[in-house]
């Protein structure tokens, strides 16, 4: 058969794709993570802190979610198809990149031939718990996030974070403004984040914590690989990935068990909501099962959330994005006339763990004119709708189609990779065709020039492709005046643009006529 090297096929696609450097997850992706540092490769695990948990925190009643079927799993066995890599088939499966190696005697978890046959674990029988602890609202960038006030709360809190920096990009940056750089990009909220290094290191109301939970406040070691996750950012980072992962992954990729450091599998309660899977599969990477056990409940993270930031399903919108919510409509990202290239299929919004809402154009600059791969473009992506430039951050450029000027509500639009050279400013009204910036390299990582476009909803990142989403959590494909994007099954990166009896491919170069599209 023939070998698939997942990892290589990622990296040689030519100039057009989105990458992500974090070796501990072989994707590719268009999203940013933090260079490794020198000399930093080891494993840090900080003690717990003492904490007092609000006993007499009160337990709410939240609006009840539909049951969600249980896990279908009834084949112990997995086929592995093109493009697939080990760690989206253990995430699909709830189990770990560890645990399929060892059932499989694998080596390398970088390399699967297409046809090849997974032992998958034995499903568990037992759940989690059924309590509660975040509305998906509270979770998601999303109505009433952009509201709060980051820096005015960390400067009213005794502790260590009130002083906490991080350098980003050879740049210091106070505590507010990484969650706030974190929230932005991962579009997942800064309560969320605020409460979690209290919860993990008492970053809100310790002004003296131990070195170890300094230098990871949430506790998440470096890498297996040696990557480090020292600093706030990458901590956030890490912990935005994750949570997205389980709060995505059990809204649309079937997610329904977690699996634990020494084995131990639980099927997520049914009648669950997407947040509280998303915390708990989170906080599961992190804890013993036993403590695990006590954080997941009233006792636990909910009680140190409550204290700071009161009921948190009081007055949560339900559901954040609803299942018939129609598109409203869209043009090509590009002027008429153009001829651009699809070279990319529905992938992670920012971040492996985020819905696949994005999708990637590549401009038809003459490349021989060119003498690198990352360049400024000659050509100039344009807005797909009327709206109002919201804000512009790192090659980001977000467009907010209900006019207010506010990301968190309402449809918006990220563009990424928009260079500084020509871009439009924030506060700017554009119309239909106006032109938002030349597509670069710049912000994330990426491997080539090219343009990455994806949608939001109330913050929650909206699948570009959805045809495979459980009943209720159905979602409008991404229509661009007519093309429609259409994913594969499980495959990331992969699929198809279609209009009426056309099809075009995503696909990585700008020499095939079946990744042409133009209006």
């Amino acid at each position: 058969m023939k070998k698939t090297a997942l990892l290589l096929a990622a990296l040689i696609a030519v100039m057009t794709g989105c990458v992500r450097n974090q070796p501990d997850v072989i994707v590719i992706t268009a999203t940013f993570q933090p260079p490794a540092e020198a000399g930093s490769a080891g494993v840090v695990t900080p003690a717990p802190i003492e904490q007092t948990l609000g006993a007499n925190a009160v337990v709410t009643n939240p609006t009840p979610n539909p049951t969600r079927p249980g896990s279908d799993q009834a084949t112990r066995d997995y086929v592995v198809q093109p493009g697939d890599n080990l760690t989206a088939i253990a995430i699909t499966f709830g189990t770990t990149l560890e645990t399929l190696m060892s059932l499989n005697n694998l080596a390398n978890p970088d390399q699967l031939e297409v046809g090849q046959v997974l032992r998958l674990p034995e499903p568990p029988s037992d759940t989690t718990s059924e309590f509660k602890i975040i509305p998906d609202v509270k979770l998601v960038y999303g109505p009433g996030s952009g509201q709060f006030d980051i820096a005015g709360f960390v400067a009213q809190q005794p502790g260590y974070i009130q002083t906490a920096t991080d350098t980003i990009d050879d740049v210091i940056m106070p505590a507010a403004d990484v969650i706030e750089r974190v929230a932005q990009e991962y579009s997942v909220d800064p309560r969320l984040m605020l409460a979690l290094v209290e919860f993990k290191a008492g970053w809100l109301s310790n002004a003296n914590p131990s070195d170890a939970a300094i230098a990871y406040p949430l506790n998440v070691p470096d890498s297996t690989f040696g990557f480090s996750r020292s600093g706030l950012y990458r901590q956030l980072a890490y912990a935005a990935n994750e949570l997205n992962a389980g709060y995505y992954g059990w809204k649309q990729r079937g997610r329904t068990m977690l699996e634990f450091t020494g084995g131990i599998r639980l099927l997520y309660e049914p009648g669950l909501n997407a947040a509280t899977v998303a915390l708990q599969g989170f906080l599961a990477q992190l804890s013993a099962f036993t403590d695990w056990e006590r954080e997941v409940g009233p006792e636990g993270f909910y009680s140190v959330y409550s204290r700071y930031f009161g009921n948190p399903f009081d007055g949560a919108i339900d559901p954040v994005a609803p299942p018939d919510l129609p598109q409203p409509a869209l043009g090509l990202p590009f002027t008429r006339g153009e001829t651009w290239y699809y070279t990319v299929g529905p992938h992670g919004g920012w971040g492996a763990g985020s819905a696949w809402a994005a999708i990637d154009f590549a401009p038809p600059d003459d490349l021989e004119t060119k003498t690198t791969g990352c360049y400024v473009s000659d050509y100039f992506a344009t807005a797909i709708a009327d709206g109002v430039i919201a804000r512009i951050s790192e090659g980001a450029v977000v467009l907010d189609l209900d006019g207010d000027g506010d990301e968190t509500t309402g449809w918006t639009i990220l563009y990424l990779h928009m260079a500084a050279q020509d871009r439009v400013t924030e506060g700017t009204s554009v119309r239909l065709g106006d032109r938002i910036g030349r597509p670069s390299c710049e912000g994330g990582v990426s491997n080539g020039t090219h343009m990455h476009l994806a949608r939001r909803y109330n913050g929650e990142w909206i699948p570009a492709a959805c045809q495979d989403c459980p009943p209720g959590e159905e979602r409008a494909a991404f229509d661009l005046d007519g093309w429609t994007a259409v994913g594969l099954p499980n495959q990331e990166y992969q699929g198809y643009l279609v209009k009426d009896n056309q099809r075009k491919v995503a696909e990585q170069g700008r020499d095939i006529a079946d990744n042409e599209v133009s209006w």
